[in-house]
């Protein structure tokens, strides 16, 4: 029994010390493509609207709702790579790490990136604003003309 139990505890250990070791593999979703896939990703940096959160590839599974931003990923062998990225959704489910959002941007200087956020993502979400404000506004006024008319076919 007890070398069940010592047996059990190595084993446990090789598997913590194998998956540490362990890459992801990170795909950043477009709605209507696949913005770019990277493998043997080490590290992931995003930003949610509580802060930066990072994942390593031993992290336990998670969702996270992503702000406009600077995504950060490092692979193996090579330097950080930074990605743009407008609002959206991390999910991790074992080595693979899927960020769905609107819109992305790379290829540029970290600085040119946190500038593209600045005016660009952060500019739709005012407008994106600004369109519910006058959905809701509609909505409301169809509601309220419903609830008239039924009232008034009620009363006849």
């Amino acid at each position: 029994m007890l070398a069940n139990l010592k047996q059990d505890r190595k084993y446990a250990r090789i598997k913590r010390e194998s998956n540490v070791s362990a890459a992801m593999t990170l795909k950043i979703l477009l709605p209507n493509s696949v913005f770019s896939e990277s493998h043997q990703v080490h590290r992931i940096v995003a930003m949610t609207p509580e802060g930066a959160f990072g994942i390593l590839s031993h992290r336990r599974d998670c969702i996270a709702a992503l702000s406009a931003g600077i995504l950060v990923f490092e692979i193996k062998g090579a330097e950080e790579t930074y990605v743009a990225v407008d609002e959206g959704i991390l999910v991790k489910t074992g080595a693979e790490v899927l960020v769905s959002v609107r819109n992305a941007k790379s290829g540029f200087g970290l600085d040119e990136l946190r500038d593209a956020v600045e005016q660009e993502f952060k500019h739709l979400d005012e407008q994106a604003q600004t369109l519910r404000f006058a959905l809701t506004k509609m909505e409301n006024g169809l509601m309220n003309r419903l609830a008239s008319f039924h009232q008034d076919v009620r009363y006849e």
